[in-house]
């Protein structure tokens, strides 16, 4: 999705677009160099205007990988300054983002919900769509289905067809939300839609969770064949992209996966590794996990 800022030089939008299109795809990393070139190259314009949009533009990298705690000061600055509504929206939606990624989802709303009005001045509906789709990321993680529900299918309908990739993450989201209603037909209709296109853009990273809400939904219909291979795959992308959170909830989806089928020794080494690996303090957790149903101590969108 672009940001637009009228008056911008061609080697800077150059940075920006290519930047936007990687982080669309999940290749974060590559996101922040490019965003990285294109910060330094506003700083040695000395536009304010570019310089906050290259910082928002970076900030949302860095918030995504876990870091974002260094970037408030300054994006509450470009908000509070409220100098060029595309940063101020963007500066808003980033700060939302760091709230709901450190589970502080009161304050995550409080700042989507003003990312969204924000959107709704600059009439850009793609953006108005984002902000709804983090705002039932954050009804979600709270367990708030209805509202969440309600969130996302206004993003999806918001949402162009030109961004595939974002209409695929929607498509999960509101996925997951129908198995958890217990609509499975069309979750399942949901989620391997968003598998399709996320693969066909080779977007790996936000595979894991699609991957991981069908391993999820095949655990509710007992179909654990279906679960471990997708959970199975939901684990090698984590593990290969540092994905922490995902790797622990692969762990949790297939032991429970293969506890349901009967393979206790498989369950056991998936609960063990979790333990050794997260918990190394809690020596009782992989007996516990086998003697509970694991599906109703995890919220894979939390």
């Amino acid at each position: 999705m672009s940001e637009d800022v009228a008056g911008i030089g061609p080697e800077f939008e150059d940075l920006k677009h290519r930047g936007l299109q990687a982080i669309e795809a999940g290749r974060l990393e590559e996101a922040g160099e490019l965003f990285d070139r294109a910060l330094e190259l506003a700083r040695e314009q000395g536009d304010p205007r570019l310089i906050d949009l290259a910082f928002c533009n970076r900030a949302a990298v860095t918030v995504v990988l876990g870091q974002g705690e260094r970037e408030l000061p300054q994006l509450r600055e470009i908000l509070v300054r409220n100098a060029d509504p595309v940063s101020c929206r963007l500066a808003a939606y980033n700060i939302a983002r760091h709230y709901e990624l450190t589970k502080n989802y009161k304050k995550a709303l409080f700042y989507a919900r003003i990312a969204r009005e924000r959107a709704e001045q600059q009439g850009r509906q793609e953006w108005i769509a984002s902000s709804h789709n983090l705002m039932g990321n954050i009804f979600l993680a709270e367990s708030f289905i209805d509202e969440a529900c309600s969130a996302f299918e206004t993003a999806l309908e918001l949402m162009p067809v030109e961004s595939p990739i974002w209409r695929a993450r929607i498509l999960d989201n509101l996925g997951y939300c129908r198995v958890l209603k217990g609509a499975y037909r069309e979750g399942y209709e949901l989620l391997y839609e968003s598998l399709a296109v996320l693969r066909r853009h080779k977007a790996e990273r936000y595979q894991i969770s699609t991957c991981l809400d069908l391993c999820f939904a095949h655990l509710e219909t007992g179909r654990y064949g279906h679960a471990r291979r997708q959970g199975e795959t939901a684990l090698r992308l984590a593990e290969a992209l540092g994905e922490t959170d995902s790797i622990k909830n692969a762990l949790y989806l297939l032991g429970e996966a293969a506890s349901l089928n009967g393979d206790i020794d498989t369950a056991r080494e998936h609960f063990t590794r979790l333990q050794r690996d997260f918990f190394p303090d809690a020596s009782y957790l992989t007996g516990f996990l086998l003697a509970v149903d694991v599906r109703k101590l995890i919220n894979l969108h939390a």
